[in-house]
């Protein structure tokens, strides 16, 4: 097999917006842990984007700046915030 890169792109995207939303609240748990459960949950409900070149991740940055992709992943955390905060595992 060559020396390809392979990243789902979705989880930097999910990992960005997730520290976004979190700045915002102060109440809600930033542990290692609960940031884990909350990019596990949401990342499993938004659909994958795998890259392996630049060129790739290009279109990749293009299409997270739509309206509609950005309010598709800030909805998967939101729900997966509520999930954590209301059982947190740590």
């Amino acid at each position: 097999m060559s020396n390809l890169n392979l990243k789902n792109y979705m989880e930097d995207v999910v990992l960005k917006k997730l520290n976004s939303l979190l700045a915002e609240r102060s109440s809600i748990c930033n542990c290692d842990h609960c940031k884990k459960d909350i990019m596990a949950i949401a990342l499993n409900n938004l659909p994958p984007r795998y890259i392996v070149t630049e060129k790739g991740e290009i279109y990749s940055k293009i299409d997270s700046l739509m309206v509609q992709f950005s309010t598709d992943v800030t909805a998967e955390i939101v729900k997966a915030i509520e999930k954590v905060n209301k059982s947190p595992r740590h």
